[in-house]
């Protein structure tokens, strides 16, 4: 597609789900891109099975929690290819649990993870796309960032908390023609719910499991965002099941 070849794409949580099907999906279109994630050996993997494909990657082990990491995913990123064209904040938590279990914990992690990442992503790559006067920066929220449900509250606030960062960063840097865009996602089949450690409140999604979308689904909706001409903004889009009623 158009005005995606040669984009050099970071990825944030490319190990799996979500982020590694936009990482082959871009990667078949033409795309350079940067794998960023904890596990090494599926960073490997993915990185390989790209490369069978005529697809160019490379990755580094990165965790978003941590500034400094993020500010040398950056810095690789420019070492190895000379630019940022696109960054896609896609790592994320959801271990829900009701808000008297006390699982502060996850709650941290949670912010640490959903919130601060996706700042410290934001952070890393933001000068050298102000330097240029372009880039793409995609925040991954999800539908719980428009609605809140009992077990959602700590995750449903750092969703909504995605959202108003974003806008605002749209608002802050239009001026700089840098894109921003919020993608959505409803039920989809990841590794998300593993991240659940109350088993009464991960059996009571298995009727909702069931009608899961893939991730391929995610990845073809940044493809669209990140083929529109530079002058076109994609600034937010849901993407669900059809199926799924809220």
């Amino acid at each position: 597609m158009r005005n995606v070849e040669g984009k050099v794409v970071i990825i944030t949580g490319a190990s799996s789900g979500n982020g590694e099907a936009a990482a082959k999906v871009l990667a078949n279109n033409g795309a350079k891109v940067v794998l960023a994630a904890r596990r090494e050996e599926r960073l490997k993997e993915l990185k390989s099975d790209i490369e069978k494909q005529g697809g160019t990657a490379v990755f580094k082990v990165t965790d978003v929690a941590s500034e400094e990491d993020m500010e040398e995913l950056a810095r690789f990123t420019l070492e190895t290819y000379g630019q940022i064209d696109v960054l896609i904040n896609n790592a994320g938590l959801m271990p829900l649990s009701y808000l008297h279990e006390k699982k502060v914990s996850e709650w941290d992690q949670m912010i640490d993870v959903n919130i601060k990442g996706v700042l410290y992503g934001i952070a890393a790559v933001l000068p050298h796309m102000r330097e240029r006067k372009q880039g793409h920066i995609i925040n991954v929220s999800s539908v719980a960032g428009h609605l809140v449900r009992k077990t959602f509250s700590v995750y449903s606030g750092t969703k909504y908390a995605i959202r108003a960062i974003s806008d605002g960063l749209r608002q802050e840097e239009a001026e700089n023609n840098i894109r921003i865009t919020i993608l959505s996602p409803g039920t989809v089949g990841t590794e998300l719910f593993h991240t659940i450690t109350n088993e009464e409140v991960l059996h009571s999604l298995d009727e909702v499991k069931k009608i899961a979308i893939p991730a391929e689904s995610m990845a073809h909706s940044i493809l669209f965002a990140i083929s529109q001409p530079e002058y076109t903004a994609v600034n937010e889009m849901i993407v669900r099941p059809t199926k799924q009623e809220i």
